[in-house]
C-alpha cells in the first residue's frame, strides 16, 4: 500500500503540476495542497492511509515535515447497511456530503481511504466539482513501476466483482485484472475483510497466505 499512496501523494498532491509539466520539484511545506480523507470504511485503513501519507511525506523532506490534512470519518456500520441493502444511491448522497464538508474545511482534493466507495467515484466527483484522487491511478502506476501487465484483485465483495477497479485499471493503464474465479472464495475474501466483525482483513491474508 505504501508505494501506491507514494505515487498518489508525488503524482497528484505534493506535486500536482506533475501531471501536467512534468516537474519533479518539491514545493515548500508551506505550499503544500491540502488534502480531504473520507474514512471510516473502515477506521483500519484509515489508519494506514494516514500512517503512510505522513511518513512519506517525512521521507520525501528528511525531516519530520507533516502535511496538511483533513480528516471526515463515515459511520460504517451504516455503510454496510447501505451496502447490503444496494442503496448505492444513498452512499453516494453520504460521500458527497463528506467531501463537501472537506472542502469548506480547506480541502483542495480528496481522497477516500478505502477501495469499495469507489464504486460511486464518478457520481460524488461530478456533484461536488472537487478533485478526487482515485487509488487506481496510483495503482496504475505501481503496476506500470513493477513492469506488470496483468495484477489479481482481492478486496470486499463489491470491489471484485462490481468491475469498476478493473475497468479503470484496463481503459487507464492497459493492466488485465483478475480476480478469484470461485464464488466462494469471493465471499470468504469479503467476509475476512469489510464483512467482518471489525473489517479488518486477517494478518494471514495481508500477507499472501
Amino acid at each position: 500500500m505504501r508505494a501506491i499512496v507514494s505515487a498518489l501523494l508525488l503524482l497528484m498532491v505534493i506535486v500536482p503540476s506533475a501531471l501536467f509539466a512534468q516537474v519533479h520539484e518539491l514545493p515548500t511545506a508551506a505550499n503544500m495542497k491540502v488534502l480531504g480523507l473520507v474514512g471510516g470504511t473502515s477506521w483500519h485503513s484509515t489508519v494506514e492511509y494516514y500512517r503512510y501519507i505522513n511518513q512519506e511525506v517525512n521521507d520525501l523532506y528528511g525531516s519530520n515535515t507533516n502535511p496538511p490534512l483533513v480528516l471526515y470519518n463515515l459511520n460504517q456500520n451504516e455503510i454496510h447497511a447501505l451496502q447490503l441493502s444496494g442503496r448505492w444511491d444513498q452512499i453516494t448522497d453520504i460521500l458527497s456530503e463528506a467531501a463537501m464538508k472537506l472542502r469548506a474545511a480547506g480541502a483542495q482534493a480528496v481522497m477516500f481511504c478505502a477501495n469499495t466507495p469507489h464504486k460511486v467515484y464518478a457520481d460524488v466527483s461530478r456533484r461536488t466539482g472537487i478533485p478526487i484522487l482515485h487509488i487506481a491511478d496510483a495503482t496504475g502506476l505501481a503496476i506500470h513501476k513493477a513492469g506488470l501487465t496483468k495484477v489479481g484483485l482481492i478486496g470486499t465483495k463489491y470491489t471484485m466483482e462490481d468491475g469498476f477497479m478493473q475497468q479503470w485499471l484496463r481503459e487507464h493503464y492497459q493492466v488485465e485484472v483478475v480476480v478469484p474465479t470461485s464464488a466462494a472464495i469471493r465471499t470468504e475474501l469479503h467476509r475476512a475483510g469489510d464483512g467482518g466483525r471489525d473489517g479488518r482483513w486477517p494478518r494471514r491474508l495481508a500477507r499472501g497466505r
